[in-house]
């Protein structure tokens, strides 16, 4: 065709920059929202006309479908779409009327949302965990949580299918193309304007005549004040007497008069009292003395302890350290029941913090007393072991319920305590000597050892540097283990301390059952600490050589040996 002949002439090049100019106008880009004249509608598409476009884009009728718009448009009419592609490998442009409703419907739901504006929209259908919600100006769609299509449960909600109303936004996530609304919040804001007017009728102080019980938790009671507000009286309000649950005082439907204690207007909260309504119990704790011995009666068991009324209204907690003298970490559920009447005595009244202390085990005397008269320290009592542990024994005092404390290393003076523990048993009867008693702390130390003769008394008569015969137990490469003659303790004589020559500190020079003299290096009694030393009765020796036979110098550079051995010449001449 001739019109195509000649592409680089003026006129066609003048056509193609009034075109790009008209094109640049417009501002035709992928990506973006236009508008779109019908130009034309058939059974299976519509046509549309974009000023700035050479060609013509085509509309699938389903997609209008889809979005309700098929039975609406007509011609010459426009209708968003949204520009895709310019041109596609066929030479046609791309554009899409559903994914132009959904950027212009999250812009609007933006906007709603940073701006915390509610919406329009209808329920149109249930699904997993709530409904689905279509916003009536775009037709997106968006998920109501089942928690948040009312301010209390619904059974039925089908009177709320497909009604125009309101829904605040409460989350958006563009990238995953989710939107959350809610009900409930639009139902509790205009509730939460009702409420603050009612509040403000109120002040603390002010008395509320019949308010009708509501429902119970386990903190408190509701109840509601002339059909318009619900207010709670906590656990501790409820009466001055210790209550495990409000179903124990008030019944559903009955109605108190109440004491609003607090308000909190930013919270919407009313806080009330019954037990101010009431006399105080503890105006009346005149009556009752430290000391005193009083009949209290089992509210309520704890692993810590019981708590008990002195009277209607007055609950005061025996702990468990008072239940009993004799009976340790015991539980007051194993000694007593809900209902028990005991006596107990007081042991501190406190006004500032309305609280006062009793003691079950005063009410009987201190049997650690009363053993500390008939047992003063240092004298024998009998008894059965009745547990140990590690590294002692408990004694069942006999004819007494209390225990007392035996230390391993008080069991014996010879063997190694931890040793002679493992001999003994439940039950094994057991004599032993009272070392310390305790009334104020319940204690009682005992030993067994100290009713037996101390061996080590066989040094009262010694001293330091005197001389004693030993016989040798047993030799090690770290010395030697011997026992003085009449003595049934043994003592270790280190390799060290075995002579002066350190050639001749060999724990083989010697046997078994050989006797030598041995000097006593170091003794005390109070400790029970005695040192024995071979290489120190070699000194002795030598110096009493050297003061007998020689000068100060004259025996210096004689070997040991020889002195010892002249010294023993000279006495049997």
């Amino acid at each position: 065709m001739e019109i195509y002949k000649d592409l680089s002439s003026s006129a066609s090049q003048e056509f193609e920059k009034l075109l790009n100019t008209q094109l640049s106008k417009n501002k035709i880009e992928e990506g973006k929202i236009v508008e779109g004249k019908i130009n034309k509608i058939t059974e299976k598409f519509v046509f549309l006309f974009i000023d700035g476009l050479k060609s013509e884009p085509v509309l699938d009728i389903n997609e209008l479908k889809s979005l309700g718009l098929a039975d609406k448009i007509k011609i010459d009419e426009t209708i968003p779409v949204l520009l895709e592609k310019l041109e596609d490998k066929n030479g046609e442009v791309i554009v899409s009327a559903s994914k132009a409703r959904k950027i212009k419907g999250w812009d609007i739901l933006v906007k709603a949302y940073e701006n915390n504006e509610p919406i329009m929209g209808k329920i149109t259908s249930k699904c997993k965990g709530g409904c689905i919600v279509e916003h009536i100006d775009t037709g997106s769609l968006m998920f109501l949580p089942g928690s948040q299509i009312s301010d209390k449960p619904l059974k039925d909600i089908s009177h709320l299918m497909n009604e125009p109303q309101k829904f605040a936004l409460i989350k958006l996530d563009k990238t995953r193309g989710n939107a959350c609304v809610s009900r409930r919040e639009i139902i509790s804001s205009f509730k939460k304007e009702d409420k603050a007017k009612i509040i403000e009728k109120f002040n603390v102080g002010d008395i509320i005549k019949g308010a009708e019980v509501k429902g119970y938790s386990s903190f408190g009671c509701f109840f509601n004040v002339n059909n318009e507000i619900d207010v709670l009286v906590h656990l501790q309000e409820i009466s001055y007497s210790r209550i495990n649950h409000p179903d124990e005082i008030f019944n559903i439907g009955e109605k108190h008069d109440l004491k609003v204690i607090s308000i909190d207007k930013e919270k919407l909260q009313i806080g009330c009292s019954v037990k101010q309504l009431l006399p105080d119990p503890f105006e009346n704790i005149e009556n009752y003395k430290i000391g005193s011995q009083y009949k209290v009666k089992v509210v309520k068991l704890m692993d810590f302890g019981a708590f008990c009324e002195l009277q209607p209204g007055l609950t005061t907690l025996l702990h468990t350290s008072e239940l009993s003298w004799t009976k340790k970490n015991v539980s007051a559920k194993k000694m007593f029941k809900i209902g028990d009447e005991i006596n107990c005595v007081i042991t501190e009244i406190d006004l500032e913090k309305r609280r006062i202390a009793i003691s079950h085990r005063l009410t009987t005397d201190n049997p650690y007393e009363q053993f500390e008269k008939n047992h003063p320290v240092g004298s024998e009592v009998e008894g059965t072991v009745s547990s140990k542990n590690e590294y002692s024994i408990f004694v069942k005092i006999k004819d007494l319920d209390i225990d007392a404390f035996l230390h391993c290393n008080d069991l014996t003076y010879l063997n190694n305590g931890e040793e002679e523990l493992a001999k003994y048993k439940k039950e094994d009867p057991i004599k032993v000597k009272v070392l310390e008693i305790k009334p104020a702390e319940q204690k009682i130390r005992v030993g067994l050892k100290q009713t037996q003769a101390d061996p080590f008394d066989w040094f009262n008569d010694k001293k330091e540097n005197d001389i004693i015969t030993v016989k040798i137990i047993s030799t090690d490469n770290k010395g030697l283990t011997v026992r003085p003659d009449g003595c049934e303790m043994d003592f270790i004589i280190k390799k060290s301390q075995i002579a002066i020559n350190s050639a001749d500190a060999r724990t083989s020079r010697f046997t078994g059952g050989e006797k030598v003299d041995v000097a006593i290096q170091e003794l005390d009694m109070k400790k029970r600490k005695a040192t024995l030393s071979m290489r120190l009765l070699e000194e002795i020796e030598r110096k009493e050589a050297l003061d007998k036979y020689g000068s100060e110098g004259s025996g210096k550079n004689l070997p040991f040996s020889s002195l010892s051995e002249d010294l023993k010449k000279k006495e049997k001449e």
